[in-house]
């Protein structure tokens, strides 16, 4: 997803830091920090923590274009004055065995005010050397912007894994001229950011198992490669990425196309078969954006989708 700066507002990122203060003093205890910051749990052998890399209100006119602001208010249990809707940038960070994967690298510090993921991983326990894999869904900024750090990668231990068709589609150096000129900066920006890590990149298709029980699932529209993932284990664990970006719109309308869509189209139908396969499965699910810290689950309901918050 790709977001105005001026669209955020970074709630979660001023609570950590007013509460590592008084936790550093000694007025609070450290456990308060878990409880505003990181979530975990055990999902089969995986051991899956929720970080935070910031929230921001997003305008309802990008949520979806054609829809009624009313209609929109109405799905979200909005006010009927509301102009935006809240929503989080949450990374993924799931141990196996010897492996620590992050699933995307966030915003970036700098980058539309978020780029608190590197805090919120201490704040979990975890120092940016110990990743020992990046993997990506896609790569708008929000998702990869957080890769590089003054050129050098973030993540200096990790190898990095991006599907090919996401990686050939964003480093196409044609591919500036060919983008609108307000969105040049951002692709250039992006291309840089990949640039960074070719000599740690394996690239993947969909259909593979990136790692051991990780498998990914095609969920093109949203970038032409976007992915998701599945962590084996009890029903399964789905990570949408932004196949599914607004829970309480998209599970009722999967058809209908996300302001940030490349092609909405194939977006709707990536989010149509994606939901359908939760559904039927009972699957547990994980969204990039979701209210926090992003579980929910999918439940069929006449021709679309029930989101039931877990």
């Amino acid at each position: 997803m790709f977001i105005a700066p001026q669209t955020l507002r970074i709630d979660r990122r001023k609570f950590l830091g007013a509460g590592a203060a008084l936790v550093a003093a000694g007025v609070l205890p450290k456990s308060v920090l878990a409880l505003s910051g990181p979530h975990s749990f055990k999902h089969g052998n995986f051991d899956v923590t929720v970080v935070s890399d910031g929230s921001f209100e997003i305008p309802l006119e990008i949520i979806n274009k054609e829809a009624k602001p009313e209609d929109l208010r109405a799905l979200l249990g909005l006010a009927a004055d509301a102009k935006t809707n809240h929503m989080e940038f949450s990374p993924v960070l799931v141990k196996s065995g010897s492996d620590v994967i992050l699933f995307d690298t966030g915003n970036g510090v700098g980058n539309n005010g978020a780029g608190m993921l590197v805090e919120s991983l201490k704040t979990a326990g975890v120092e940016p050397g110990a990743i020992t894999k990046v993997i990506y869904t896609h790569a708008h900024p929000d998702h990869l912007w957080g890769t590089l750090k003054d050129g050098k990668p973030v993540f200096a231990n990790a190898s990095h894994h991006v599907a090919e068709a996401e990686w050939n589609f964003w480093t196409n150096p044609d591919l500036p001229s060919k983008m609108p000129e307000a969105m040049k900066g951002m692709v250039q920006t992006t291309q840089a950011q990949l640039a960074g890590i070719k000599d740690k990149v394996a690239m993947f298709k969909p259909g593979a198992e990136v790692v051991p029980g990780i498998n990914v699932i095609d969920t093109p529209g949203h970038t032409p490669g976007h992915v998701s993932f599945e962590l084996a284990g009890g029903d399964g664990l789905v990570l949408t990425g932004d196949a599914v970006t607004v829970p309480k719109v998209f599970f009722a309308h999967p058809d209908w196309a996300f302001g940030f869509d490349a092609d909405g189209a194939t977006a709707g139908k990536s989010r149509r078969a994606l939901l359908d396969m939760a559904a039927s499965g009972k699957k547990l699910m994980l969204g990039y954006h979701w209210p926090y810290p992003g579980l929910g689950r999918a439940e069929a309901n006449d021709g679309a989708f029930v989101y039931v918050q877990a």
